[in-house]
């Protein structure tokens, strides 16, 4: 009698979880739709192309552990759609920027592709770590390569100085090693963590060298970004003329030097307002800055037309 009781109770209970589960499973899972819609954007892994180079030096793409890591960065920076399509749109405007300052210190192309992985094109970004503007420059190489930090107005902001920082940095990285390769994962590792491991590991070749995480997925990430950039529809980025943003061209530049400067005056006096200023100006960092050195400043102030056509 005790059996059957207990047979029935363990019955009992087994039917109350059963139910229990029905009710509980009886909504479809939230990701579960009842058809796939057809414009809906396919998941893939990208077909990496048979051939690629960095600043003219190959990618050995023959490698499997190359082809695993380039794969990696690519579906990365594929997928993260709403960063990488920002900031494909903005290489219309920055890239012209960028690429005659490159060729002034014979440094290659490619290297718009590293400041890309860096900071997505956005010249007011700034890491945890402490690395700023377009090219995230940390405050120690700003220091050695004379660019003014600070709370008040931060050059590391401006396109330009920060770029020309960036080119003499490159340059000296790859005077060290005679590979643009290993210039670039300095960028990110440091000239003496690259060296260090290279001594140690006695290989010359950045896709020989074993390095952190960040370093050994850096220049994948780089790469990604220049098949992206040069080939978008490839993988799956569909921009039209119209969704590249243009460059800069309705404005002037003018100095300052003075003590006190009140930037919002400063606006006024030239037309404009704050908000606009900083737009252009991303390197002035407050309203106000006392500026006892009495250093003088380049100022861009927009010219007619800069609001209403955005460039």
């Amino acid at each position: 009698m005790k059996k059957i009781v207990l047979l029935i109770s363990v019955a009992w209970a087994a039917g109350s979880v059963t139910t229990a589960c029905a009710q509980q499973g009886s909504r479809p899972a939230p990701a579960a739709v009842a058809d796939i819609p057809e414009e809906a954007s396919p998941v893939f892994v990208p077909n990496l192309p048979k051939e690629l180079d960095f600043a003219g030096e190959k990618v050995p793409l023959q490698y499997a552990e190359v082809r695993e890591a380039l794969e990696r960065e690519m579906t990365v920076t594929m997928f993260m759609h709403s960063r990488t399509l920002r900031t494909l749109r903005l290489t219309t405007r920055y890239f012209p920027v960028i690429e005659p300052i490159l060729k002034k210190y014979g440094i290659p192309e490619d290297f718009k592709y590293l400041c890309m992985a860096e900071s997505g094109l956005d010249p007011n970004t700034v890491s945890p770590a402490g690395a700023s503007g377009l090219w995230q420059i940390m405050p120690s190489a700003a220091k050695d390569y004379g660019v003014e930090t600070g709370r008040n107005v931060d050059l590391r902001f401006n396109v330009e100085i920060a770029t020309e920082a960036a080119c003499k940095y490159l340059r000296n990285a790859y005077e060290r090693y005679g590979s643009w390769t290993l210039a670039a994962a300095s960028y990110n590792a440091g000239l003496a963590g690259v060296s260090r491991r290279m001594g140690i590991q006695d290989v010359k070749s950045y896709y020989d060298l074993f390095l952190p995480e960040e370093t050994m997925r850096y220049v994948y990430r780089i790469l990604s970004f220049k098949l992206l950039t040069e080939h978008p529809q490839k993988y799956g980025f569909y921009l039209r003329k119209r969704d590249y943003l243009p460059a800069f061209e309705n404005y002037r530049q003018v100095t300052v030097s003075g003590q006190d400067i009140d930037w919002s005056a400063f606006a006024a006096e030239h037309g404009t307002n704050y908000k606009v200023l900083r737009i252009l100006n991303p390197w002035i960092r407050s309203y106000e800055y006392a500026n006892k050195g009495g250093t003088t400043y380049t100022v861009t102030v927009p010219t007619e037309g800069f609001r209403e056509n955005g460039k």
